[in-house]
This record gives C-alpha cells, structure tokens and sequence, in this order.
C-alpha cells in the first residue's frame, strides 16, 4: 500500500471548492476529491499547529500528552517515566511507527519540526527532510523534494509519504509573480460590515486584532508585502481574503505537480490520498484576523479528504471525528496492526492506548457516522475548551489571550457560520449541557491518565503567566492602546489581569 499525506497548514475547509466554495482556490483538490470521501465535521482537538500534530501523531488529546502549547512546560510532551523503554512512544507506537510496523517506508518533508522544536514528530519516520527555513519555505520549494522522492522509490511498493506545506500561514508569502488571482472576483460571502469592522477595533484588543493583524503592533515587513498589518474598512477586509484565497490557489497549484507525477507513475488509482490540515484561521471571525488563536469553531474545524483503494467515491460523509481519530482509522483499514488498543481503559495492562476512534467503515461505504460530540482545546494564545454538539458550539475561556472574550460563548453555527451572534444569555439551558460535557469529558480523561499525571495541562499554563503568545506583552500593549485611543480596553485588561503585571 502506498500512502501520500497532504498536510495543508491553516486550511479552512469552507474555502476548498469541493466544500461548496464558489472562487476556483482548489482545482487539484477538488479533482481528487472526487475520488474520494468528504469528511464535513473533523476538528483537530488541540489547536494550533504544534498540539495539533502531537494529536494527530500520538493518537492521543494534549491533556493526555501534555503538549497544548507552543512554549514553557506544556510545548513539550510529558515523560514516560520508569517505563519508558530504549525507545520512547513516539518511536514505536505514532502513526508512521505504526505504518512502519505494517511494513510501509516512512518518509515526512516537513520544517515543522524545526519551526517548533518537535523533534518527537520525526520519530517513527525512516527519512525526514527539512527545507530549513522553519515554515516560511513557499510550495514551489517543498514539492521538487517530493517529486525526486517519488522518484527514487518508484519501485518501493509500500510507502507512507507526508508532505507539508505552509502557503495558507501567515506571513502570506505567494511569489508576487503570480499577480492577484482573485482581484476581480467577488467575496463569495460579503458578511463583514464595517459596524462589525468599528465594534471590534474598538472592544476586540489583543494579539492578532483588526488593529494589530500580524501581532501587537501594525508595522509592515517589507520581506512579505502581500501581508495585511491593520485592518481599517471592508476593502482592507477584501485584500485580506483574496490574499488568503491566494495561498491556497498557489499551494493547490504546485500539489498538482504532485498528483500528476503520481498519475504518470500510474499508482495513482490503487493508492491512497489523505488532504488535511492542522486547523482552520479565523479571519475575522471573534475578532481575530489572520490568527488561529481560539478554540473556535473556524479554527479547530478541519478538511478531511480520503481517497482508499476500494472504498467510497465522490461522497460526503457527515458526523463529528477529531484528528486523533486517523491513527485508529488507518490502523482498522489496513486490516489491523498489532498490538494496538483504541480506547483508553483503566487498569488496561497494554501501554498502546490511544483516544482514538475508528472511523473506517465511513471510509469503506461514504456513511455518515462519528461521535455524539466533541471538546476541543486552546492553550497557545488563549486558554479555552470548547464543545461542539448538535448545531452549536459552547466556548469556555479560562485566560483570554487580552482579548477581552467573556467566560462563555455559545454560537448557532449551522445558521450563523462566522460566529457573529453570541446566544449565551439567550440559552442558558444549551450552556449548562454543554457544560456538563466538558465538566464529564475533562473528569473522564484525568482519570484514564495512563502515565498518571494528575496536573490539567490547561491549568499549568495559567500557573506559569498564562498563554506563550500574550506571556510578556501586557504591560507595553496597554500602553499602545492608551496611546492608539483605547484605554477603556487598557483599563478593563488591567483589571482582569493585574497579578500578570507584577510579574
């Protein structure tokens, strides 16, 4: 079996064409798409990228692993401890260890790595290749590695591939040589207002904000002109969106490079096509721009596209899975690869316990299926955990990022997708059960632990001055908004966070 793994950071699914987006982002995609199941409700379960792919990786949640951050304790994972053998979980039991175990040649092109200093992530792969620039590498610079891969194992038989390219991150980064391709093409879906535009630059502070898009200040790079700094009005709103549309029509451009070379190899029929990302990006939805900071529905909402030799085609499978839920997927379609337990169990003797759930049969027959609902965690530049059930998503926040986000949110967001009205007076009664899921979810996995730690990584990340992407900055941004003429915002910051600036 031949296995390619796309993997397309920061990629939302609603603006891949075989979503149902209008604007022609995604040709290449799209065509494998229908070749393939169409998964509509996959979240990663820890955003963003580096818990994300501990999850993906491990089959596991980040309060388990312990990585649910991108620096201090919890950007690491948590130590094995006495059993740990001559190699560690990630060597013998991740989902290319698993893909090795079954006899595949592993092979990752990813800075990933690198950029996060996860040097776990290569465990488990026979060939990592790093194109060194730590994520800000353009496509038409990692697919040539792929394409000389291919053909140096021509012959190999059985192959799991990961190929990892960033063009969707900000810093926006499309070769200005490929011009404006959507310059001329409407919004599809025009829901920013300037009202909405004027509310949040006046009461939506923080990192990543309409007035401060690329961090806590508005100034240009010149090294990435494509990249927004501040946005003013609905035309800075426009030039953000078709600059993120463009990164995904270029990244799609030079995936086709590949998805051809693998026509001309003629694997393509008889092997298998997984598109995913790591999380989606909020762009402008809770009031963050080019940011996925939140533990939202836009940006833990994932594509999931699975092209399987002998499975369902040009379907679209409903029901919600989480990232981690791959691991176990693969494992249930190769027909088992012992010896491997999805499921954690108390007191279960076997040390290979994933949270991980098949969802294989959706694969083999396109039906819809999955679990009845899920929680997801943010603890990189917030500190939230959100449910995602029935029509709705309930967002918990613990530390907000000096975003000013209240404690809880509930968004309708099956009718209102860009997460604009908040019902959580409206509807108490929906953010009390959704409470009660989270409160069940969180007691669940602490207790099923099974390295027996019993600190909430979430909570640890508070202890040490809260999430790595706001740690630090307090005290010199709420001067910039005393000085940009948002000192009510200043001032309610410093009220919430007042231990934070003794520190």
């Amino acid at each position: 079996m031949r296995i390619l793994y796309v993997d397309i950071d920061t990629l939302r699914p609603d603006h891949l064409g075989c979503y149902g987006y209008p604007r022609a982002t995604s040709t290449n995609i799209d065509k494998v798409a229908e070749d393939s199941v169409r998964f509509t409700d996959v979240y990663c379960s820890d955003a963003p990228c580096l818990p994300s792919r501990a999850a993906l990786m491990t089959g596991r949640f980040g309060i388990h692993t312990g990585c649910v951050g991108h620096g201090g304790v919890n950007a690491e994972m948590r130590w094995e401890g006495r059993n740990r053998g001559m190699a560690d979980f990630n060597g013998r039991y991740n989902l290319p260890a698993v893909l090795r175990r079954a006899g595949m040649k592993t092979a990752s092109i990813s800075s990933f790595p690198d950029r996060h200093a996860a040097w776990w992530f290569n465990g488990g792969f026979d060939e990592t290749y790093n194109i060194g620039k730590r994520g800000l590498e353009p496509a038409h610079e990692v697919i040539p590695v792929a394409l000389d891969w291919l053909n140096r194992k021509r012959d190999t038989k059985d192959w799991f591939l990961h190929v990892h390219v960033w063009d969707p991150h900000i810093p926006y980064r499309t070769p200005t040589e490929y011009g404006e391709p959507f310059k001329d093409a409407p919004l599809p879906d025009p829901w920013m207002t300037q009202e909405i535009l004027d509310k949040h630059r006046a009461t939506k502070p923080g990192g990543h904000s309409a007035c401060e898009v690329t961090g806590y200040d508005n100034k240009p790079n010149p090294a990435t002109p494509r990249q927004p700094v501040e946005i003013k009005n609905t035309d800075d709103f426009r030039h953000m969106i078709d600059e993120y549309d463009t990164g995904i029509w270029y990244a799609d451009k030079q995936l086709g490079l590949l998805f051809d070379k693998l026509r001309e190899q003629g694997i393509y029929d008889d092997m298998a096509i997984i598109i995913s990302s790591d999380h989606g990006e909020d762009l402008g939805e809770m009031g963050s721009y080019c940011e996925h900071g939140e533990a939202d529905c836009i940006t833990t909402h994932i594509p999931l596209i699975i092209k399987w030799p002998g499975c369902a085609k040009n379907t679209v499978s409903h029901g919600f899975h989480y990232n981690l839920d791959l691991l176990p997927t693969l494992v249930d379609l190769l027909g088992g690869v012992p010896p491997f337990t999805c499921n954690p169990v108390v007191g279960n003797p076997n040390p290979v316990v994933y949270d991980g759930e098949s969802y294989a049969d959706c694969v083999r027959t396109g039906q819809d299926g999955g679990r009845d609902y899920l929680v997801v965690s943010q603890c990189a530049h917030v500190c939230q955990r959100s449910v995602r059930f029935g029509d709705y998503m309930y967002i918990r926040t613990y530390h907000d990022g000096y975003h000013l986000t209240p404690g809880e949110e509930l968004f309708n967001v099956k009718e209102d997708p860009h997460e604009i009205h908040d019902l959580a007076e409206e509807k108490p009664e929906l953010c009390w059960r959704a409470a009660w899921y989270l409160e069940h979810w969180v007691a669940d996995n602490m207790l099923s632990n099974i390295y027996n730690y019993h600190e909430d990584p979430l909570w640890n990340v508070i202890a040490e001055g809260g999430p790595f992407h706001c740690r630090g900055y307090l005290k010199d941004y709420c001067k910039r908004l005393e000085d940009t003429g948002r000192g009510d915002c200043a001032e309610e910051l410093r009220r919430r966070h007042k231990g934070e600036l003794n520190k």
